[in-house]
């Protein structure tokens, strides 16, 4: 299948999904990331050299096609939704694909809000477009030190019901390829640190059965 993982900013297609795709690529699927704020420019900790940095981190886990969008970091709310929706849909239409791979409505960063909304709304686009395949599967990814921060008892928090066994190999991958991003990792307990993402995969191993697993919400599927 032809998967797209659409995210708000380098490095969340790692946090939330990166062993995953490196399993996707090894069992013959397609992956491609679309990134909706290529810079990062209120992110301190991050590379002057993001893009080189993001390159290696694709390299790592078996993306090769990536779509960039240069909407405003941590601005992302300042933009018309049906921008946001637009770009996504393009990006749909030229991959063909078949699902998708996003950020939880519940996260805490609205960037990551915003990216989900407008994920999901594209989403829709194969009910308008008789060239495009039908979609398979729409699936929320959690992103450690974002989306476990979601306080609002009002909304539906991140709620996995979704695991993909990755296997002491695939969070070793996961890490290597969070490494590439200069400035992302932090010590322990911080959650992006190597002993807090271990851990994490652990927990949502056990909770399905295997050693290690990234959890994902599915919020559509059909055969």
């Amino acid at each position: 299948m032809n998967y797209l993982v659409v995210v708000a900013h380098p490095d969340d297609e790692v946090l939330g999904a990166g062993a995953t795709i490196h399993k996707l690529v090894e069992e013959g699927h397609n992956v491609a990331v679309t990134i909706m704020v290529s810079q990062a420019a209120a992110r301190k900790d991050l590379s002057s050299t993001l893009l080189e940095d993001e390159k290696k981190a694709f390299s790592i886990v078996g993306v090769e096609k990536t779509y960039h969008a240069d909407f405003p970091n941590i601005q992302m709310n300042t933009v018309p939704h049906l921008e946001l929706v637009r770009f996504i849909e393009s990006c749909i239409e030229d991959w063909k694909a078949e699902a998708i791979i996003t950020h939880h409505p519940s996260d805490t960063n609205n960037d990551h809000v915003q990216t989900s909304y407008a994920a999901q709304a594209a989403c829709r686009l194969f009910q308008r477009r008789d060239n495009l395949p039908a979609l398979k599967e729409l699936l929320y990814m959690e992103v450690p030190s974002s989306t476990e921060w979601s306080f609002d008892t009002s909304a539906n928090r991140f709620s996995p019901n979704y695991f993909v066994e990755i296997g002491k190999d695939g969070v070793e991958i996961k890490i290597k390829a969070l490494s590439a991003y200069k400035g992302v990792m932090r010590p322990y307990p911080h959650p992006r640190s190597n002993e807090a993402l271990e851990g994490l995969a652990a927990y949502r191993g056990v909770q399905a059965g295997c050693y290690y697993a990234e959890a994902f919400e599915c919020a559509f599927k059909r055969e």
